[in-house]
């Protein structure tokens, strides 16, 4: 079973990543569109779309699973796709934020080139060959060559203000984020049966962990911060879970009452949405930090257009207009993937759009539309054979 609704979900989110993700070549745009300062109690458009992808993988994890259970793997191929799936999400994280981090002097390739070489490690290595028209015999040899690289990349690399530190996980980057998320929750769902019981608990769980961690009652994890962090917190991984609860609720309530599942759904999306208001005079609304009310107004916001969405493209079937940004939606690490290749190439040739092209409204229209070519470029790819595949 797959709903168009969460692929047309997926698909909007991604585009409106590409898109935020390019605010920073544009001049004078609105503050509300742009993200919050760490020490902002504030909420901007683009502090809101990290977290609904957080809550679409939630709400992809119950058919994804299911649909292998039905094939016949075993739980345990199952828990090792998983595994494999999340290791290679933090492995590309990891990579990613570290070029953050990385000294362009220090470096005998330079930042542009090394961030190149990186994606292009990316691509050699989780490109679907198997659905490629590349010959079968190569593609051993390309994923070596992908991991090769990797390895080079990690030896040369020279990070911090003077080129002393090496690459240390720091926040894990967003797909680090996603791969923590996504383990936690898949290996619950998978290992729990899929009870709602069990995964509404664990979201108490992570909830709780988020509020603690905002409060005195703080708990000192020690070294295992380092690493855990972003499980330890809770507030990333609650997103997913609030997606794998509102998809168990949906289905179990619409075969009895399609009007009682879309209360359910619309119940706790506000809900969500009034602790976040009511609870920001205590932690404030910030990113950054991981607040508590961050947490509660963003995934109220997913459960909200979970609902609209589904009703729109899985009820009325209206799905045409969504067409163009489809392959946002299916094949969505190759879009993400992309813009680390134009950047880089963009800052080694010296190549920039006119300044009346990067300004105000019309800059926002031009990103915009950056964005969705960086879709149908996307598209174009997958119809030719070539796709990342986790």
């Amino acid at each position: 079973m797959r709903l168009a609704s969460i692929d047309i979900l997926r698909a909007i989110t991604m585009v409106l990543m590409i898109w935020v993700n390019d605010f920073w070549t544009l001049t004078d745009i609105p503050k509300w569109l742009e993200h919050a300062n760490a020490t902002e109690d504030y909420l901007g458009f683009s502090d809101i779309i990290f977290p609904l992808f957080l809550f679409i993988v939630g709400l992809s994890i119950p058919f994804a699973i299911k649909n292998r259970l039905n094939k016949g793997d075993s739980k345990f191929s199952i828990a090792k796709h998983i595994i494999i799936r999340s290791v290679s999400l933090l492995l590309i994280g990891f990579f990613m934020v570290n070029y953050e981090s990385a000294n362009n002097e220090s470096l005998i390739t330079g930042t542009s080139l090394w961030v190149i070489l990186m994606a292009s490690a990316v691509v050699l290595i989780w490109t679907d060959w198997k659905r490629s028209p590349i010959n079968k015999k190569w593609h051993q040899y390309l994923q070596l060559l992908g991991f090769g690289i990797l390895i080079y990349l990690a030896i040369i690399y020279k990070g911090g203000e003077d080129g002393s530190t090496w690459m240390t996980p720091q926040w894990w980057g967003i797909l680090g984020l996603i791969g923590w998320a996504y383990i936690v929750n898949a290996l619950a769902f998978l290992f729990s049966k899929g009870s709602i019981i069990i995964m509404s608990l664990l979201w108490l769980l992570l909830i709780s962990l988020s509020i603690i961690g905002h409060s005195q009652l703080s708990i000192d994890f020690g070294i295992l911060s380092n690493y855990f962090s972003p499980v330890l917190t809770g507030t990333i991984p609650a997103y997913t879970t609030a997606g794998i609860v509102a998809t168990l609720l949906f289905t179990k309530i619409n075969k009895l009452d399609v009007k009682w599942s879309y209360l359910s759904l619309i119940t706790l999306g506000l809900l969500n949405l009034f602790f976040g208001v009511l609870t920001r005079p205590i932690w404030g609304i910030s990113k950054i930090q991981g607040t508590p009310s961050w947490l509660g107004i963003c995934t109220g916001i997913g459960f909200l257009l979970f609902a609209l969405l589904y009703y729109i493209a899985d009820v009325k079937k209206i799905t045409n207009w969504a067409k163009i940004i489809a392959p946002a939606g299916t094949a969505t690490l190759t879009c993400y993937m992309i813009p680390y290749f134009i950047y880089p190439l963009r800052s080694i040739t010296g190549i920039e759009l006119p300044k009346f092209l990067t300004y105000s409204n019309l800059g926002l229209l031009t990103s915009f539309g950056f964005a969705l070519l960086v879709v149908i470029f996307t598209g174009w790819l997958e119809k030719k054979g070539f796709k990342l595949k986790l």
